[in-house]
């Protein structure tokens, strides 16, 4: 019976070990992950992704001035402005697409839509809500022949 006594506590003390072994196993593969995960981000291009959701926010807000009844020419304007910044960086932001004929004709229409906006910004809020969804097809339109 003392020879089976020391067994089954060295078994005990093994099988710790091999858990603490395999806790620590999995750590140090989750923080593995998450470096490498984290590496591969940094090595990517966040500039599309950034013109589109400034693009989004502003045109959010052009929406939001519509829903507030804010419509003057000065409520608007700078959405409208800050919009066909925005549209002036479409072809480097996606410079894959910069030689295709469609995306090229996109980004066209939506600066030339801005521009006569600015030329002659809604002043009410009939105007204000077409220009905003004029808008928002162009983004729809230029989405649905690129993003699938």
């Amino acid at each position: 019976m003392t020879s089976q006594a020391p067994k089954s506590d060295a078994s005990k003390s093994n099988a710790s070990r091999y858990l603490f072994l395999f806790l620590i196993g999995l750590v140090v593969g989750a923080v593995a992950t998450v470096m490498i995960v984290r590496t591969l981000q940094a090595r990517q291009d966040h500039f599309p992704t950034a013109v589109m959701q400034v693009m989004a926010k502003h045109n959010g807000l052009l929406a939001e001035t519509v829903q507030q009844n804010r419509c003057a020419a000065t409520d608007t304007a700078p959405q409208v402005r800050a919009l066909r910044t925005m549209a002036n960086d479409l072809e480097p932001a996606f410079p894959g697409y910069a030689d295709d004929a469609r995306f090229v004709q996109h980004a066209s229409q939506f600066r030339a839509k801005l521009d006569a906006a600015i030329a002659n910004p809604p002043t009410d809020c009939s105007a204000a809500a077409a220009l905003a969804n004029d808008v928002k097809e162009s983004c729809k339109a230029c989405h649905q022949d690129f993003r699938g």
